[in-house]
């Protein structure tokens, strides 16, 4: 039934009126809202505009329309402004005056147009906006109805559950594109499928070091980045220096995933959509509170907010009980809250027992991390999915720097196998 109403002709998109500018604008001049040789020239615009975009290239994590925004020419920073006006798209619902200035935005950051090219590539960021991140968070159908007018003149809501992207003459031209955001937020995801060596790095030189070296996605150390800026770590200081290596890192060709310690205060939606939207694949959220363990409801909210602003990132919940040595027999319980709350990953730092590695291994549902401390072959062995190294590899650094300068005092030969000037270059160059 859905695919013969929305074939028939003689069921159209409701009408619009002309407008010059904000929301009304937009809705009057994309091809999503229009019908015969307007929509048939609108939507040839849509079609030209697609076949430039590398879907290859699309397969990236973050946020989708931050990720189609950059493939487009865009800055990836428009995305909270196709969210504003994504939101009040739809002919049926009121505009506010923040979707009317964030069109305004869009127009400038398209070239400052108000034509039918620039209306219709904002169009393409809009209907991509809320159906890739549905897809992303496993909401089927993405986008549940779309209206059409009866010949009567009523207004009929179509269920897409067998159409996703729609059929007829407004099926989505964009189907291959949604469909490779999708898998891009998702790639990381897929890496704990089996069993997955997360090495963490503390600034831009070391991660590319780590993806030269094969490693098919790499991670921060919240020590390493705090200690290399002179700030306490687990103290939330360095949220900036997080965030700027961050912007960094996600250059590279590899997820990325920042511990982002307990969240540096204040509102962590606002933290989680930043790093979606830089391109960062996922997180390390610990509920650990100096000497002591955050209230499990309390750290559960926090890792529901985290997916709330942010479906695609894997947030690995830290459970700190044997970090810390506190109230260790809370693991499991604190472990299965974070799960219920949206946890993609339970990390237990300082867990080492096999039988207790074994056993939470199989009560989670969700892949478990421990640090590197035992061999890996028998980890994995144990049901572990992710071992990360942690700060090791900071701390490893700093021992061989003394080791090396007291080598040279002392008139000792150093080490002949550090990396030379030339590769060093290279690396901080991405050449």
């Amino acid at each position: 039934m859905t695919s013969e109403v929305l074939r028939n002709e003689a069921y159209v998109v409701p009408p619009v009126p002309a407008a010059g500018s904000g929301v009304a604008w937009l809705r009057a001049t994309v091809a999503r809202f229009s019908e015969g040789a307007d929509h048939v020239r609108r939507r040839a615009l849509a079609e030209h505009v697609l076949p430039t975009v590398d879907v290859a290239a699309l397969r990236r994590p973050g946020t989708p329309v931050a990720v189609l925004a950059e493939a487009l020419g865009l800055p990836r920073s428009v995305a909270p402004d196709v969210r504003l006006v994504a939101g009040c798209y739809q002919p049926h619902v009121t505009v506010t005056p923040e979707a009317d200035a964030a069109v305004a935005r869009l127009v400038e950051a398209c070239g400052g147009t108000w034509d039918e090219e620039t209306a219709n590539r904002i169009g393409l960021l809009v209907q991509a906006c809320d159906a890739t991140v549905a897809l992303v968070a496993d909401v089927e159908p993405p986008v549940p109805v779309t209206r059409r007018v009866a010949p009567d003149g009523r207004v009929v809501e179509v269920d897409l559950g067998d159409a996703w992207f729609g059929a007829g003459r407004h099926e989505c031209p964009g189907r291959a594109h949604a469909l490779a955001l999708v898998e891009g937020s998702r790639a990381f995801h897929r890496l704990h499928d089996d069993f997955l060596v997360l090495p963490n790095a503390w600034d831009f030189a070391s991660a590319v070091a780590l993806v030269r070296a094969g490693f098919p996605a790499v991670g921060t150390t919240s020590l390493g980045v705090a200690a290399a800026h002179g700030l306490p770590d687990a103290a939330g200081a360095a949220r900036e220096e997080t965030l700027a290596l961050a912007r960094r890192l996600v250059r590279l060709p590899v997820p990325i995933s920042v511990d982002v310690e307990a969240g540096f205060g204040g509102d962590v939606r606002d933290l989680a959509a930043e790093l979606w939207e830089l391109g960062v694949a996922g997180v390390n959220v610990e509920d650990g509170r100096g000497e002591a363990l955050a209230d499990p409801e309390e750290q559960a909210a926090i890792v529901r907010a985290f997916k709330d602003a942010a479906p695609g990132l894997f947030v690995n919940a830290r459970v700190d009980t044997h970090w810390l040595g506190v109230d260790r027999d809370s693991t499991s319980a604190r472990a299965a809250r974070y799960v219920d709350a949206g946890a993609d990953g339970v990390f237990v730092p300082g867990l080492t027992d096999e039988r207790e590695i074994a056993d939470i291994a199989a009560a989670v549902p969700v892949p478990l991390n421990v640090l590197a401390q035992r061999d890996v072959r028998v980890l994995k062995d144990l049901g572990v999915r992710r071992v990360s190294t942690g700060s090791l590899l900071f701390r490893a650094a700093l021992g061989e720097t003394v080791r090396t300068a007291l080598a040279v005092r002392d008139g000792r030969a150093a080490p002949d196998d550090v990396p030379g000037y030339d590769e060093v270059q290279r690396l901080a160059t991405g050449r």
